[in-house]
């Protein structure tokens, strides 16, 4: 399967203020890959580089991937293009879909929360969790107006699977309240700003590890790392070998020795640098990749080393 593809633009349409989604196609036609509900991609934005935005459409519907996409005011690049120079028709390069933020599948009852766009990988689990008759709710906080991509939630909410929070009409509702206590079988999910991140990540503090799970807009400020050492990182392919300065990040190691390692967000939350790592004793401080895979796996945007030697495969 290749590591790029690329995509047609043939619809594009408002879903609420400031927000615009984009139905996007093979240019020639042919079935795309299957997704898993949560996933996202990471879209090639001319002069800026990829930008990762969570699918929204039914994972059932295999000749077509959607998204919708906020328009930023502090827009890095990423949404201000989507929104104004692109246009149906348009060609557009895209990694292959990764999923970072998976439905929990053994779980009976799923809590979902939302803070305004953050609704989008919700809408691509709704249908899943519909057609598999799991119990699930929705809780979709937004500001004021109509709430992102409405159209979408309308019949969730009929039928009471979805319920929309107006924070301007109504004080903001209490996320453990939402939540209600852990029991077995339930799992919690988030996608939204810093705050209401901290806010779900305070309120489920005493869950089970794994029973919730958080997806972030943008990467966390990293603090430095005070204990940081400089290490040896050796390529396993090619057998070359590259000094890494204290604090020095790994990614940008290994593009000086010629690696090719994709990236995207560059702060630990998209999952597209992650490499197999073979000996020595990495530091993770992505926010990704759970602990079992962390025994063979790391992400080389903001993985650390805590030996003096590192063998990757990259």
């Amino acid at each position: 399967m290749p590591r790029h593809i690329t995509l047609r633009v043939v619809a594009a349409a408002d879903a609420g203020p400031g927000i615009r989604r984009l139905t996007l196609q093979d240019p020639d036609g042919w079935r795309l890959p299957r997704v898993r509900p949560g996933a996202h991609l990471d879209l090639q934005v001319p002069g800026v580089g990829p930008r990762a935005y969570s699918l929204c459409g039914d994972p059932a519907k295999e000749d077509r991937w959607v998204i919708a996409v906020r328009r930023e005011a502090t827009s890095r690049g990423g949404s201000a293009w989507l929104h104004e120079a692109l246009r149906p028709g348009d060609i557009i390069a895209s990694a292959m879909p990764r999923c970072t933020f998976p439905l929990e599948e053994a779980a009976t009852h799923h809590v979902m929360i939302a803070g305004g766009i953050g609704v989008t990988p919700f809408l691509s689990m709704a249908p899943m969790l519909e057609r598999a008759g799991r119990s699930w709710v929705l809780h979709v906080l937004h500001r004021g107006g109509p709430p992102p991509c409405g159209d979408d939630l309308a019949p969730w909410a009929a039928l009471g699977r979805v319920v929309l929070h107006d924070t301007l009409s109504a004080p903001r509702p209490d996320l453990a309240t939402l939540l209600g206590p852990h029991r077995a079988g339930i799992q919690a999910y988030c996608c939204g700003p810093p705050a209401m991140l901290e806010g779900f990540a305070a309120a489920t503090i005493a869950w089970p590890a794994g029973a919730a799970r958080m997806e972030h807009f943008v990467p966390p400020a990293l603090p430095p790392d005070p204990d940081a050492r400089p290490y040896l990182l050796v390529r396993a392919a090619t057998g070359e070998s590259v000094e890494v300065a204290a604090g020095e990040s790994m990614l940008a190691a290994l593009r000086r020795v010629g690696a090719n390692v994709d990236s995207s967000c560059e702060g630990g939350i998209c999952g597209a640098c992650e490499i197999r790592w073979l000996e020595g004793e990495p530091i993770h401080r992505d926010l990704v990749l759970p602990a079992a895979r962390r025994a063979t796996h790391l992400m080389a945007c903001v993985a650390h080393c805590a030996s003096a030697r590192l063998v990757v495969e990259a």
